[in-house]
């Protein structure tokens, strides 16, 4: 597709926006095609153990991949490395956005290659992009306090979003995690809560004793007015009577940020990130952190130490009589 683009009723040419290109895409992946997406997505399930958002990714990514090769008649399992490369091009994706495109369609190749449906693996040869070093955003102490304390705490929403808020916090758990809590999850004589992290991997995860008086607020309180004869099985529901979401808990993130005034940019997963760096800051151990962050590997959790650093080196900078 050109840049640019001739006006109508002029000589000149304008600029057409480069960063979201139109895709000649078919309305449908072929039927072949979606049948051996469903059978890979399967398979990676049996054998990893894949979360349901991992699942999604995978098969979002080979079925749109699907959907530009079939108006130039190519299927998925045929597909070449030139194939894939002009397709890469033609996505202009950001370098984590590529590399992540790039691992669905690596480990579709590799699943049709152990199958023998096909000899080679057309991404043998093509290199995921560099990509510098990512840190996590996160919330200061302070900001972190503001926005606990942003719910109004006197109704019963506002109750349920505080002790939300405080366990996301003081546990350090996904969002996936938060909302998928059980009314059994929670222990809150041990202080503890049941995580089933991804792949289907169980945690335990103490909560501190301020997290574990605000939930017990909101279960003797809060729930039975909001889950009223329903009783869903979520610890945490919805003044529908229904198990909370990550979108809507996402939602509530937002505006409860912007009640405290909190300009810095959040994401899900802030009140995890800003668990997992105070915790370092204090000094705990990264090992530890690790296990109760539920990080298979320790370099993931590694990307915290950075965070830490950074954040002292500043605090260095504005209160050191030489910094």
């Amino acid at each position: 597709m050109s840049l640019r683009r001739q006006r109508r009723g002029c000589g000149k040419l304008a600029a057409v926006n480069p960063i979201r290109p139109r895709l000649d895409l078919a309305p449908n992946a072929p039927a072949e095609d979606q049948a051996a997406v469903e059978r890979f997505v399967d398979r990676m399930w049996l054998e990893r153990g894949l979360s349901p958002n991992t699942q999604a990714s995978y098969r979002s990514d080979l079925l749109l991949f699907s959907r530009w090769l079939a108006p130039r008649g190519g299927a998925l399992a045929d597909a070449g490395e030139a194939d894939i490369r002009e397709y890469l091009v033609a996505r202009r994706l950001s370098p984590r956005s590529q590399a992540r495109l790039l691992s669905s369609l690596r480990q579709f190749y590799r699943h049709l290659a152990a199958d023998g449906q096909r000899r080679d693996d057309p991404t043998g040869s093509l290199d995921s992009p560099k990509m510098g070093l990512r840190l996590p955003k996160t919330l200061s102490e302070t900001d972190v306090e503001r926005l606990l304390e942003a719910p109004d705490v006197e109704t019963a929403l506002g109750l349920r979003d505080r002790a939300m808020l405080e366990l996301m916090y003081a546990s350090g758990l996904r969002v996936s995690e938060l909302v998928e809590l059980g009314r059994g999850s929670v222990d809150l004589r041990s202080g503890v809560v049941q995580v089933v992290g991804k792949g289907g991997k169980e945690r335990l995860v103490p909560m501190g004793e301020v997290a574990m008086e605000w939930l017990r607020r909101y279960v003797e309180q809060a729930r039975p007015e909001l889950a009223g004869a329903r009783n869903p099985d979520g610890l945490f529901v919805t003044a529908r009577a229904q198990t909370m979401t990550r979108h809507n808990f996402w939602r509530l993130i937002k505006l409860y940020a912007t009640r405290a005034g909190i300009r810095a940019a959040l994401s899900p997963h802030t009140l995890r990130h800003a668990f997992a760096t105070h915790l370092l800051e204090h000094g705990a151990d990264l090992r530890a952190v690790q296990s109760l962050l539920g990080h298979a590997d320790l370099s993931t959790t590694q990307i915290y130490t950075h965070v830490a650093q950074q954040r002292l080196r500043e605090l260095h900078a504005v209160h050191h009589p030489r910094g």
